[in-house]
């Protein structure tokens, strides 16, 4: 009896939650569309108002983001804002495609178990002391971020499930007093993760989008092999420096992990040797990164060396066609990233950008570049408090950020490059600002103060890094 009491009561708090983000989504985005904006069109102006609402409806998720996504280009067609051309133009630049076909070389790491064998390698070679173990996992991801685009498949998929299984070997439990090694490693992996994720152009999904951006924007080529160049000094230094202080503001407890190298070989063992498909896998991806590297010698796009990279998998039988039929997040990043890039171009086609940085950064103009860098990269690094999502994010404010720095006299490739490493660094100051955040969080290991707290040392310590030596390492390889 009481069970059928309570069942009417959930469906509608369901639907006024849902009701409640659909609010949220069509009220500001209904007033942009009719009230008159200063200095804005009626045609910027409505372009703008689907835009906003659907960056709002990214964020505020009253439907998945590909149904926003759909419905917003599907909008923007029946009011007479764009015209069919342009709105499924989107779905034609390579940048869509690239992103695509990461996902796809995610699920062949994923399939294969690879990712998992480098992880645990890495672990039982290295993982003899709480620090050598963390700078393990740390190495793990750099190793997978290039071909794994997603920090939620490679954080949340691959890394977080040896990180709990390592935690268990050693006895670690959250809400124990042995938890600390435990609540160590969560923090180690999830701070490293973003960081490998910043460090290449593949390394999180919308790396490319931001590239795309950048070459629209400011007229610069951001390649794989430039974004590598101006990373690696500070992406070094963050992974070196994070674990470190990690480990002296949350000691994990223990002084030997000798259980972990063993515990890793144990499940080297039970994986038994390298597959054959594990080998191919291998050689393709290497292929696919000298692909990557050489783009600028042979020109041929980074989409197209990804595409070619998949179609070797698919024909040597490390993925079947229907293992990328079912691969659900590339279909998903390919069906609602075309419109937003689609949506992006055309605000910048029309001037919406310019203007509205004009508005709002244009004191930033008065200041020397180094100073406007500075403040502009602040904001956008803490505007991340109030996004779930890096790619709503990006997609609504890097642009403006973009145009804000290059007004102020913000060498183009310095702006361009500080803003994308700072898209992924962001990730880190809360427990739901990227995918792979409630994952780690949801291990239980640290109470939700304590992952604030070191979200923000930790981006303190990323500012000092990426804007102090970041800055005098891309003068010394010529950026500015």
């Amino acid at each position: 009896m009481s069970v059928e009491l309570e069942r009417p009561h959930a469906a509608p708090a369901a639907t006024f939650s849902r009701s409640r983000r659909w609010a949220v989504v069509l009220i500001p985005g209904t007033l942009l569309y009719l009230l008159p904006v200063p200095a804005l069109d009626a045609g910027q102006r409505h372009l703008l108002a689907f835009f906003a609402a659907t960056i709002i409806a990214l964020v505020a998720q009253p439907v998945p983001m590909g149904v926003s996504v759909l419905a917003a280009m599907t909008a923007l067609v029946l009011t007479g804002t764009l015209p069919v051309a342009n709105t499924l133009a989107g779905f034609s630049d390579p940048t869509v495609w690239l992103i695509f076909t990461a996902f796809l070389f995610s699920r062949a790491v994923t399939q294969t178990r690879l990712g998992m064998r480098v992880g645990y390698t890495f672990i039982a070679r290295f993982g003899k002391r709480p620090l050598t173990l963390a700078y393990s996992i740390a190495c793990s991801d750099l190793i997978l971020a290039p071909f794994v685009p997603s920090d939620t498949a490679r954080g949340g998929g691959i890394i977080s499930p040896i990180v709990r299984s390592v935690g268990q070997a050693l006895d670690s439990e959250p809400g124990t007093p042995s938890g600390k090694m435990g609540g160590f490693l969560v923090l180690v992996a999830f701070h490293t993760t973003y960081v490998a994720s910043a460090m290449f152009l593949t390394g999180m999904a919308s790396n490319p989008l931001m590239a795309d951006f950048a070459h629209k924007i400011g007229h610069v080529e951001l390649t794989w092999l430039r974004w590598l160049a101006g990373s690696i000094v500070p992406g070094i230094l963050s992974l070196l420096c994070v674990p470190y202080l990690l480990y002296r503001l949350h000691p994990p407890g223990l002084t030997s992990t000798e259980k972990a190298g063993a515990h890793a070989r144990a499940e080297l063992d039970a994986m038994g040797r390298m597959t054959a498909q594990e080998r191919r896998l291998v050689i393709i991806m290497l292929a696919v990164m000298a692909g990557w590297v050489s783009s600028p010698w042979h020109h041929i796009p980074n989409s197209f060396v990804a595409l070619a990279g998949v179609s070797v998998i698919l024909i040597s039988g490390v993925i079947s066609w229907n293992d990328l039929l079912s691969e659900g997040r590339a279909w998903d990043a390919l069906i609602w990233f075309a419109p937003l890039i689609m949506m992006a171009d055309e605000l910048n086609k029309h001037g919406v950008i310019r203007t509205l940085s004009q508005s709002l950064f244009g004191y930033t103009k008065t200041l020397p570049w180094l100073v406007a860098l500075g403040l502009l990269v602040v904001a956008y690094l803490y505007i991340h408090y109030g996004f779930a999502s890096m790619t709503a994010h990006i997609t609504a404010l890097y642009p403006a950020f973009l145009t804000a720095a290059l007004a102020a006299g913000v060498p183009p490739l310095v702006a361009a490059l500080a803003l994308a490493y700072f898209s992924n660094l962001d990730a880190g100051i809360t427990h739901y600002g990227t995918g792979s955040a409630p994952v780690y969080f949801g291990l239980g290991y640290l109470t939700q103060p304590s992952w604030w707290k070191f979200g923000l040392i930790v981006s303190v310590l990323n500012l000092v890094i990426w804007l102090g030596i970041g800055l005098c390492w891309w003068r010394l390889i010529g950026l500015w």
